[in-house]
């Protein structure tokens, strides 16, 4: 037997010595996100145990001294998938011949800052990173984008790459799924396994709206719905919703920096769940481009809904009943990125 698994072993690290690397880029590179985000993707756990990775390290030029000190860290963690890293602060470099993309960097809100400011600093960003995907980056390449505000940045970073299609892009609200997911079962008093089938509807924001109208909870052995599990209508139709919509501004405010940990841990199972698709039976929330849903959440968004991924393509769960409670709050986060596109639009010809 111990012949077997050796022989195994051994099988598994020829084929992926022969396996073609793909390349992956992380924009914000130097930041603590990346930092949190990036051994993980060079240990093989977001594209696979055998999937040799280049990583591409995108940053602004003051950032190129601490990302040298990032590198050096990556080639003393002696990864045997890690097979180049790439730093630099040239698009042209950091978007050529990509697989898949993690736009992580953006520009913060800073103090006395208007929303609309924040929305046009964004603009000219994902504007420029969307160019560079369209002239450098293969057809095929998976875009996530995390940088604040995601769902229109990442809606400007499509329009940006006009033959690159739609589908292909998607904004991160699965950390905001993992919260509400975490949420319910503590209340419960079960593993966060136990959990499945939450939804995140609408923008990454305040207004976002966590639903567990159709979850399903595994309590201690005996499946059941989410209100019969939690057995709180209240709580989940009041606390549950602010806590999981205001957990940003509490982490920030307890450690002085923004979710650095739980973001990284976010975004590789977004992107492994593109790569390796979901379990049957079971959804995730992504915010993606809105032209065509069932819901009545208006065109050309990039809105989260509830998703099933196979073969790396994404499709909207359908037919899931919609209450009144829930028509309120997918309409108001639905205004709000109405609202955010709108805004955007006037800067991209600028």
């Amino acid at each position: 037997r111990l012949t077997a698994i050796s022989a195994f072993v051994e099988w598994v690290s020829e084929v992926a010595s022969f396996a073609e690397p793909i390349r992956v880029l992380v924009t914000g590179a130097a930041g603590q996100i990346a930092y949190s985000l990036l051994y993980s993707i060079a240990k093989g756990d977001v594209f696979g145990k055998d999937q040799p990775i280049i990583l591409v390290l995108l940053d602004i030029t003051p950032m190129l001294p601490v990302l040298d000190g990032v590198v050096m860290e990556l080639q003393d963690c002696a990864l045997p998938l890690l097979r180049e890293v790439i730093p630099t602060d040239k698009v042209e470099v950091g978007f050529k011949d990509l697989d898949a993309a993690i736009l992580v960097g953006s520009m913060p809100r800073k103090e006395g800052m208007e929303r609309k400011d924040l929305l046009k600093a964004n603009v000219a960003i994902f504007k420029t990173q969307g160019e560079a995907l369209e002239k450098n980056a293969k057809k095929t390449v998976k875009v996530l984008v995390v940088g604040n505000p995601a769902n229109t940045n990442c809606l400007i970073a499509s329009k940006s790459a006009p033959s690159i299609p739609k589908e292909n892009f998607s904004c991160l609200t699965r950390l905001d799924h993992n919260r509400a997911r975490s949420q319910v079962a503590i209340r419960v008093g079960v593993p966060s396994d136990s959990v499945k089938n939450v939804i995140i509807w609408g923008n990454h924001s305040s207004t976002q709206y966590p639903d567990v109208h159709h979850a399903i909870v595994n309590n201690h052995g005996k499946e059941m719905s989410g209100f019969d599990a939690v057995n709180d209508e209240s709580w989940l139709k009041g606390d549950f919703i602010s806590t999981v919509q205001q957990r940003g501004a509490a982490v920030i405010k307890a450690r002085k920096l923004s979710s650095a940990m739980s973001a990284a841990k976010a975004i590789c199972d977004h992107m492994r769940d593109i790569w390796f698709g979901t379990p049957d039976g079971e959804w995730v929330s992504m915010g993606i481009y809105s032209t065509g849903n069932s819901y009545g959440v208006p065109n050309d968004l990039m809105y989260s809904f509830p998703v099933m991924i196979k073969n790396k393509t994404w499709k909207v769960v359908d037919g899931l009943a919609i209450n009144d409670f829930s028509r309120g709050k997918m309409d108001g986060t639905a205004a709000e990125l109405v609202e955010e596109r709108d805004t955007a639009l006037t800067f991209l010809g600028a």
